[in-house]
């Protein structure tokens, strides 16, 4: 302890990693130590007010709003050890520095440690924005004030959020359900899933064709011999293609001029061509050039992880944290895209080192940003340093996942000070006239890339899966005009319209930055707080919202528009920068927000209405409840009107008849006009509801039908519909319909038959029962833990026991018993690449690579879990490293000698070298290692344990 020193400084961070890391680069004379993120807050219920505070009218707040809004800290519960232990250090030294993130959430921090500690000795705050010896020197030798124009907008923010969340949650309680939340920011976020979710729902798709040919050059030549070419127009009318569609219609826009061909216009016209000449009419070409992508700043950077590693949003935040605090890449939360001018001449070192001199533009390129209020003053994201450490320099040093990150960031860096990518385009047009004189004309486009420049570092993805990569080229044959062509082939080809893709984290996040809503540090917050709240489902990468999502926004959009308005809430976030850039005041702009005012200040549709507290309460009696529960679907064929209404136990299908009047039981109670509801299973998505999906739930009154009595037991056999297919269910007996079945046409035989499953055939030679059943992957026979597929659905019901046991013993099988089948083959890991598979354990399901195993967490299912979780929960565990090890107890008597150790060799892995070219990266993480120069690295150091995962800071409730 520094109890003696006279020159002793406390530099106080947020992170156990970030303290080791920094206290490496300061020396002796330092202390560093952790707060372990915010060290206070409002408080989170009534049991954290203290008690001199809780006869107050505005305790429930937490703010005093009649009081210049002063708000009530209270230090965390699991923080006071560690205040008590920085207040003590803060008595011992002779400087405090602090030294948290430069954003504006690191300044309130830092703020609240002042405040918290109530030191006696000088404070200084130290910033910096990558952890590097250099710069941590830096920081140190030039410190400053804290910024309280900073903390001002971010306590503004939060006590925002406070009131925003404190104010409308309760009527959400009161109208849809008790315990659901309302936020500043979540609120639209969610408002924007379900708006795309209502798109696809009126969604109407439409059929239409074209023709595709095969078209060859005569002769030799250069390029290719044949080429394809699709029918653009017909007597010089364009043929339809998808967007010529009403989306909610299915008919052709009016107006469009098209011809929308159907299946017997686009084979009759394909056959009229048959044999007829191709003529070129027109070759247009014209020079490409592509610039590179601006480099990585927190929003990019969650898309291109998302869409070429399937991180979510949450998983990357916290790998690129880890990065950060361990010094291998700059400050995380950022969106600037500017690079200092160190940074864009180490990358243009390293450029001329790997790609050659040809591949650096003349002057360096400079970026500027396009998002909307952009506000941190940080540099892009980017490897840290004066000389950026290649992938291949610290592979040996990081994890699967931090290893591809960082690849990915270094990739993007390079990429953005390379040359530009050139080639040429071209356009051609082919005309042939058909055996009825009809002018058919095609198109072909070609794209030739003579110097890739940055796109051999990197090149982009798309959210589109079926959009074509930047760097694949299209070669055509080269042609001239009035050139004849033949046709090889001519094929008529079916399309669809295709509803708008679901919102995925990566897609949500560009479309929240686009509107200008939420900040850097609040991305991945609000992703995972939607999906906490029940507001949106994740399957696969789709982001699905939920019936309780539609109720919340539906209330919102009827009763206060304004509040889950995208201007109003990008209004709120330009007014919050205002507040950090020392030109608003705080106080004015949460009075005019809270009660409202006629100075101008805050959002005037709100100020002007008397502000939130009036907004909210004063019609709240007049928000019907029953209409904010229920969201209209259609009407069925026989007039009736179907909706979802949101109850108690969960969302359910009603149908009534206009006029009529609707049934009297609480919402989610039995009961009401049999047969006019139906149970929604779980995992439906909302534009799952068709009129043929509503249709196969209401198998009669209450979403199920009978099919009559078991004459074994008496038990009533039901057909029901659930979350996977319609199935039969009598007592606790339950079995899924085949695959040849419907559940329009099943019998009360074939009912019975089902619930014969499993079928016991009868007993072995060796005493154990075998067994034929249906499963997950097809019908099979089972004895002990042997299993076997049988080749169709029938011989469950009609294999023999000497067929079963033929079965069973071909292949013969080992003395060993063979192990249970997986409950679920997923697919490959999208991170190490390795296959899959749940697997039933003693303590329950869990899924595993075959090297590292992670248990499904409570909610979880087999069925449900989809390949991105497991991803995530395999990397989260191998995170943590091994279990450790129970050490036995010693036995008591006579100890044995000591064995003598046995020293092992370790292995050390051939590091492949580099080649001095790197192909560009189009999966985020290459094969091939990149190293410098191809030069053998010595020996790989060994692998630092991994490190805990670094506090995340509290998440504002309203985000």
């Amino acid at each position: 302890m520094p109890s003696n020193a006279r020159t002793t400084r406390l530099v106080i961070v947020e992170s156990p990693a970030k303290a080791k890391t920094i206290s490496g680069y300061l020396g002796p004379g330092y202390v560093v130590e952790a707060s372990f993120g915010h060290v206070r807050d409002l408080p989170r219920n009534a049991a954290d007010v203290p008690a001199k505070y809780k006869g107050e009218p505005w305790a429930r707040l937490g703010v005093d709003v009649d009081n210049g809004f002063h708000a009530l800290y209270v230090v965390s519960a699991d923080r006071k050890q560690q205040i008590t232990k920085l207040t003590r250090l803060a008595k011992e030294v002779d400087e405090i520095f602090l030294a948290t993130d430069e954003d504006r959430e690191g300044e309130a921090i830092a703020w609240h440690l002042v405040e918290t500690l109530k030191p006696k000795v000088p404070v200084k705050r130290m910033v910096f924005h990558e952890i590097t010896k250099p710069a941590i020197q830096a920081a140190v030798a030039n410190p400053r004030e804290i910024d309280r124009a900073l903390v001002d907008a971010q306590e503004a923010r939060r006590i925002l959020d406070r009131l925003y969340g404190y104010e409308v949650s309760p009527v959400l309680w009161k109208k849809v359900m008790p315990k659901l939340s309302a936020g500043r920011v979540q609120s639209v976020a969610t408002r924007i899933v379900v708006e795309r979710e209502r798109q696809r729902m009126a969604f109407r798709t439409a059929e239409y064709w074209d023709i595709l040919a095969t078209l060859a050059v005569a002769g030799p030549g250069e390029g290719p011999r044949t080429f394809p070419a699709t029918l653009i127009a017909l007597n010089g009318d364009r043929i339809a293609t998808g967007k010529d569609f009403e989306p909610t219609t299915g008919r052709v826009r009016p107006g469009a001029g098209v011809v929308h061909l159907d299946s017997g216009g686009a084979r009759g016209l394909a056959a009229r061509l048959e044999g007829r000449p191709f003529t070129v009419t027109r070759v247009e070409e014209k020079p490409y050039r592509r610039r590179p992508y601006a480099p990585f700043i927190t929003s990019t950077l969650q898309q291109e992880a998302a869409r070429k590693m399937r991180f979510s949003s949450q998983q990357t935040m916290r790998t690129a944290q880890r990065l950060y605090e361990n010094g291998y890449i700059t400050y995380m939360r950022t969106d600037s895209v500017n690079l200092s001018e160190t940074a864009i001449a180490a990358a243009r070192r390293q450029i001329v080192e790997l790609y050659g001199e040809r591949s650096v533009p003349p002057e360096p390129r400079r970026y500027t940003g396009k998002v909307k209020n952009a506000q941190e003053a940080h540099e892009a994201i980017r490897p840290a340093g004066d000389n950026f450490r290649t992938p291949g320099d610290v592979r040996n040093e990081l994890s699967t996942e931090e290893y591809r990150l960082y690849e990915l960031i270094w990739r993007r860096t390079i990429a953005s000070q390379m040359t530009d990518a050139v080639g040429s385009s071209v356009s051609v047009r082919i005309r042939a006239v058909s055996s009825a004189q009809e002018e058919a004309d095609f198109g072909a486009t070609g794209k030739t890339i003579t110097d890739p420049g940055f796109l051999r570092a990197y090149v982009e993805s798309s959210d589109d899966e079926n959009a074509e990569a930047e760097d694949a080229e299209r070669r055509l044959p080269n042609l001239v005009k009035d050139q004849p062509l033949t046709a090889d082939q001519l094929v008529a080809q079916e399309h669809h319209t295709q509803p708008p893709s679901r919102y995925t984290e990566a897609s949500l996040v560009k479309a929240l930055e686009e509107l200008g809503i939420g900040r850097p540090s609040t991305y991945a917050s609000i992703m995972q707080t939607i999906q906490d709240r029940g507001y949106v489902v994740k399957r696969g990468q789709a982001m699905i919202p939920s019936f309780l999502a539609f109720a919340v926004i539906g209330l919102m959009e009827r009763h206060y528009p304004r509040l889950i308005d995208y201007d109003f809430t990008a209004s709120m976030e330009n007014e919050l920068d205002e507040i950090a850039g020392g030109d608003h005041a705080a106080v004015d702009f949460l009075t005019a927000f809270y009660f409202g005012s006629a100075n101008g200040a805050g959002d005037q549709d709100i100020a002007r209405s008397g502000g939130l507290k009036k907004l909210v309460t004063e019609n709240l009696t007049e928000i019907d409840a029953r209409s904010v529960n229920s969201i209209p679907l259609f009407t069925d064929d026989e007039g009736r009107e179907v909706v979802v209404r949101v109850g108690k136990y969960g969302p359910y299908l009603q149908r009534t008849v206009p006029g009529q009047a609707p049934a009297t039981q609480a919402e989610g109670e039995e009961g009401g006009t049999p047969g006019d509801r139906a149970p929604i299973p779980e995992g439906v998505a909302p534009d799952e509801l068709t009129p043929e999906k509503v249709h196969e739930l209401f198998l009669g009154g209450g979403g199920e039908r009978k099919l009559g009595d078991d004459p074994s037991t008496g038990e009533p056999i039901l057909l029901k519909s659930g979350r996977f297919g319609p199935y039969v269910a009598s007592g606790e007996r339950k079995s899924s319909l085949l695959r040849s079945q419907s559940p329009d046409t099943l019998s009360f035989d074939e009912a019975l038959k089902l619930l014969s499953l499993p079928r016991r055939i009868g007993v072995g030679p060796d005493g154990v029962e075998v067994f034929a059943n249906n499963g997950r992957y097809g019908p099979y026979v089972k004895q002990g833990e042997e299993f076997r597929s049988l080749d169709s659905e029938e011989k469950m019901f009609t294999v023999t026991l000497d067929e079963a046991l033929a079965l069973l013993a071909a292949p013969k099988a080992r003395q060993r018993r063979a192990a249970a089948p997986p409950l679920r083959e997923m697919g490959v890991d999208p991170l190490t690449e390795k296959p899959l598979v749940i697997k039933d354990g003693r303590f329950g399901p869990y899924v595993t690579d075959g090297e590292t195993n992670a248990s499904l967490r409570r909610g979880q299912t087999p069925e449900a879990l989809t390949i991105e979780e497991a991803s995530e929960m395999l990397a989260e565990k191998r995170a943590k490293g091994p279990a450790p090890k129970k050490t036995a107890r010693k036995a008591t008597g006579a100890k044995k000698a000591p064995a003598a150790k046995k020293t092992t060799a370790k292995k050390t892995g051939a590091t492949k070298a580099g080649a001095s070219k790197v192909s560009a990266a189009k999966t985020g993480a290459t094969k091939a290692t990149v190293t410098k120069s191809a030069v053998t690295k010595s020996a790989p150091a060994k692998k630092a344990p991994a490190k805990k995962a670094t506090p995340r800071k509290a998440a504002a409730e309203a985000e």
